[in-house]
């Protein structure tokens, strides 16, 4: 009596399942990851041995170069606020629209006087002007003072946690503006922050 051959099949494995997962993990990673912003003035920051992420948030950081001061502090929550603060001090009115413009600056260098007109320029118009940076001059008004102040209560008030300052300054900077910034963190008692480096090569 004959053998029945059967016939073989090639084996089929269906992707589709994979495919879907791969796609959701990518998505995730796009939507999670932050993108890195250009400062607003160019700061060749001296290098270090140890390196230590930077806090994404409870965290200020100061920009020093070329005799300029610029502020940033993470979270848009902890900026409106601390706009507000400053907008009360200095008498200042800012609209909702401003507020939100506002909450997506990470770093800027211009008078509180000036920020209006700042904020109604476009984020392109933004990286390109040459912004003045901020008054830190310790004998009259100094409006770095003010805006790590109102920072400080601002994060205080939002997440109960003392704000941490970093500075990131230029290896070429004179001496005289770095003591001003570090005179108008010490005025509010404010004696340690952290120096931000880059990694130096072996």
């Amino acid at each position: 009596m004959p053998r029945v051959k059967v016939a073989r099949k090639s084996t089929a494995i269906d992707m589709t399942a994979m495919c879907d997962v791969a796609f959701l993990l990518l998505t995730f990673f796009i939507l999670s990851a932050k993108p890195k912003t250009q400062d607003p003035i160019r700061a060749e920051i001296p290098p270090a041995t140890t390196i230590a992420p930077i806090p994404e948030n409870d965290f200020s950081t100061l920009i020093i170069a070329q005799g300029k001061v610029f502020f940033g502090v993470e979270g848009g929550d902890v900026r409106i606020k601390t706009l507000e603060i400053m907008g009360d001090k200095y008498k200042i009115q800012f609209t909702p629209d401003e507020k939100t413009e506002f909450s997506g600056v990470e770093t800027f260098g211009v008078s509180i006087t000036q920020l209006k007109s700042f904020l109604a320029m476009a984020p392109a118009e933004r990286a390109k002007i040459a912004q003045p940076g901020i008054n830190v001059d310790t004998t009259a008004n100094n409006e770095l003072y003010d805006w790590v102040h109102s920072a400080r209560i601002a994060d205080k008030y939002l997440h109960n946690k003392e704000l941490k300052i970093g500075i990131k300054g230029d290896s070429q900077e004179e001496y005289p503006t770095v003591a001003k910034v570090i005179a108008t963190l010490q005025k509010q008692h404010v004696d340690r922050f952290n120096l931000i480096t880059s990694l130096k090569a072996k």
